[in-house]
């Protein structure tokens, strides 16, 4: 549910309300008693996460942005492919007197 905040055109009185956005907007003021509200355009909020591992740095890579792949994904760029791993070397055959 979004803060609304208002905006007395009698008295100058401002003040936030915590509403539902399918009810009606405000008419009468807390302060003076008129009929007088206006909502208006506030700076709006941000999304807060509380508790932990909600982060920015928690899922934010730091080479994002960089050019370059994020880890366990091929690079979207052409290029020359990743080199090829070879099987481990055979150990030498031992010597007979």
């Amino acid at each position: 549910m979004p803060t609304y905040e208002y905006l007395c055109r009698h008295c100058g009185h401002t003040f936030e309300e915590f509403q539902s956005m399918t009810e009606e907007p405000l008419v009468r003021c807390p302060k003076c008693g008129t009929d007088a509200l206006a909502r208006v355009m506030g700076t709006g909020g941000g999304v807060i996460f509380k508790g932990s591992g909600f982060y920015l740095t928690d899922y934010k890579k730091k080479d994002e942005g960089k050019g370059t792949a994020p880890k366990g994904k091929p690079a979207s760029r052409g290029g020359d492919p990743p080199p090829a791993t070879s099987p481990p070397a055979a150990s030498p055959p031992e010597k007979k007197d």
